[in-house]
């Protein structure tokens, strides 16, 4: 028998425990991470929150840990793990989407209407997705999220970040607007602001005239992003030219040879790396 025939012999024989082997996968769970469920108390909806407490939390019992927050937490925990090396001593924080979604709906939909602040002009687009209710989403932050965590974990309630991407990075703009001292640091990585510019400074909080905020802002795009570019660096401008004494200081930073999807992972990087700096 030669070698080629031997070697189909053996493959044969060896398939039924190739295949077996194949079939005992599992999915692989990230560590020292919590999903609690919690409820919009004021919309009565479901959400979930993934949290991730640093590997020294459980010793060091006397420590209280700044929080980051972050929206769309399902796309978002994996990369903020990963830059835990930059910064070991955080709290991680995701918010999920919506749960309790009917059936006609798809995973993310409550996204669209959870991180913007204005409604769309098309009746169809409206009556689908809800937009514009940024409001009742940052409400919920407050009064559920931020006093659940706070009251279950040791936190430093003077250092919470925000962050947020696309959508999320609107969601972000408002809340630095309308409600500043929600977060003392911000990171919006490529916001869709679009035509939003002019609703979000109608809605300046008084909070940001005073120094007592001493907001950090992190602000990014892709440098293929040239549409939304425009619109991040009019947001940008007008904020300077306010003088807000609110807000102590504002990165902009511009992601080499990246577009929209592929600056997101430089944009975690970059950010936790600026914002490891702010704390030490």
């Amino acid at each position: 028998m030669n070698m080629k025939k031997i070697l189909i012999l053996v493959v044969m024989y060896l398939l039924p425990f190739l295949t077996i082997e194949a079939g005992e996968t599992r999915d692989l769970t990230l560590p020292r991470i919590q999903v609690v469920p919690i409820k919009d108390t004021q919309a009565d909806r479901q959400y979930e929150l993934y949290i991730k407490l640093p590997e020294g939390y459980t010793k060091n019992k006397d420590k209280n840990y700044p929080v980051i927050y972050f929206t769309d937490a399902d796309t978002h925990i994996e990369l903020l793990s990963g830059t835990e090396f930059l910064m070991e001593e955080v709290i991680l924080v995701g918010i999920s989407h919506q749960k309790d979604l009917n059936e006609d709906s798809g995973v993310h939909d409550s996204r669209a209407r959870d991180y913007s602040i204005s409604k769309s002009s098309n009746p169809e687009r409206q009556a689908k997705y809800q937009f514009g209710q940024a409001s009742n989403h940052l409400t919920f932050i407050r009064n559920d999220v931020i006093k659940f965590i706070e009251s279950n974990y040791r936190t430093d309630p003077s250092n919470r970040t925000y962050f947020g991407f696309s959508l999320g990075g609107l969601f972000g703009a408002y809340a630095l607007m309308a409600q500043p001292d929600t977060f003392k640091n911000y990171i919006l990585g490529s916001p869709s602001l679009w035509r939003d510019i002019p609703l979000l400074f109608s809605l300046e909080n008084a909070a940001l005239k005073t120094k007592a905020s001493e907001i950090n802002l992190f602000i990014s795009y892709g440098e293929l992003e040239q549409e939304l570019g425009v619109h991040v660096d009019e947001f940008i401008t007008q904020l300077k030219n306010k003088k807000y004494e609110g807000i102590s200081s504002i990165k902009h930073v511009v992601i080499e040879s990246s577009g929209h999807s592929d600056s997101f992972p430089m944009v975690g990087v970059r950010s936790v790396k600026w914002l490891s700096s702010l704390t030490k």
